[in-house]
């Protein structure tokens, strides 16, 4: 059984007071006022039987929200079970989750309890419930009406009592519309809806994760944390993070295991966060062979150093020895073009 442990807590934008055993009165939700209402409804819900479902984009905390649940409810001492629907083929997804009797198939060759039957008290988390095959939903719909599983290749009723939580990363009601998700089932798994925001949409919370994950992985290093910078903290808030808390996590891994700075520097930020912002801001208008028309590479490649010095003083607020050093080039270069293409007015005063 997978427990919910203090430091997985953060990966939500989260805090807990205390070391002690934990309940949702020990848990403070990030800054920003989303992630409080979530923290706040789940004070409610926390002990009731009924179906959650809980929808965000990947990487946004599904799996941490159901646990939180499940450990703030009275079956807080019996199973937490998640099963990731995504990664198990149509062909194995009955037997994991209800079990096979011996001889059911080739290679059965004793009975196996599935993971209903290991839930058993508990909560069983189901995610990436948008991926489970339309001819499974129908047995997944009669477990919820009739509270009884079969085995495969069994003919026993065995009754559960199992609190169902469901994580989507897809909007189910859409894929009712398309067809590719049954109406009744929606709507048995959907009696209490949580939305997870983004991260790019609750940015307050961006800071408290970038440095509870930076001083996580130094410490596992066996290394003390390493400040981090404003221009880090800045590049960070700017960056969408498409891939939410766990890719800023990974983001966060990366600099604790290459950075050997006496503080994270802009320098130590991954590549594909330092630089998106500009790769999606600045196109480069390329004549179309329909209407073809002269350029000049010169004033192309002037516009491109132009933008880029620009943008590299920008998020270092002018600092011209942190902006070489994110461009890779000396500082004395960087002067040198600074003054060439007159963008003087963008340095810091020293």
């Amino acid at each position: 059984m997978k427990r919910f442990s203090r430091s997985d807590s953060l990966e939500l934008g989260i805090a807990v007071q205390s070391s002690k055993p934990f309940t949702i009165d020990d848990v403070v939700v990030g800054r920003s006022a989303r992630m409080r209402a979530v923290f706040d409804y789940i004070r409610v819900i926390a002990d009731s039987d009924s179906s959650v479902l809980i929808t965000g984009e990947t990487g946004t905390g599904k799996e941490m929200v159901a646990n939180l649940i499940h450990h703030s409810s009275g079956r807080r001492n019996k199973p937490f079970v998640p099963v990731s629907c995504a990664i198990l083929s149509e062909n194995l997804i009955e037997s994991e989750l209800f079990g096979h009797e011996r001889g059911a198939f080739t290679g059965a060759l004793k009975d196996r309890a599935g993971r209903f039957e290991l839930a058993q008290g508990g909560t069983i988390f189901l995610d990436d419930v948008d991926d489970v095959p339309l001819a499974m939903q129908v047995k997944l719909l009669r477990v919820l009406q009739s509270r009884t599983i079969e085995r495969l290749g069994g003919t026993r009723p065995i009754p559960i009592d199992v609190r169902v939580i469901t994580g989507s990363k897809r909007d189910l009601k859409q894929l009712v519309a398309e067809g590719k998700f049954r109406e009744d089932l929606y709507y048995r798994l959907n009696v209490i809806p949580i939305i997870l925001p983004p991260l790019r949409e609750r940015r307050e919370d961006i800071p408290l994760l970038l440095d509870h994950f930076v001083k996580r992985y130094f410490r596992m290093r066996g290394e003390e944390p390493r400040p981090v910078s404003a221009g880090v903290q800045q590049v960070f808030m700017r960056y969408p993070w498409p891939g939410n808390v766990r890719e800023l996590e990974n983001a966060c891994e990366r600099i604790a295991q290459t950075c050997t700075c006496d503080q994270v520097k802009i320098g130590c930020v991954p590549v594909s966060v330092l630089f998106h912002k500009y790769a999606e801001e600045q196109e480069t208008v390329v004549p179309t062979h329909e209407h073809p028309s002269s350029v000049s590479l010169d004033d192309r490649l002037k516009e491109v150093e132009t933008n880029l010095i620009s943008w590299a003083l920008k998020v270092t607020a002018g600092n011209k020895s942190k902006a070489a050093e994110l461009l890779q080039i000396k500082r004395s270069t960087l002067g040198d073009r600074i003054k060439k293409l007159a963008l003087e007015h963008l340095e810091a005063a020293e």
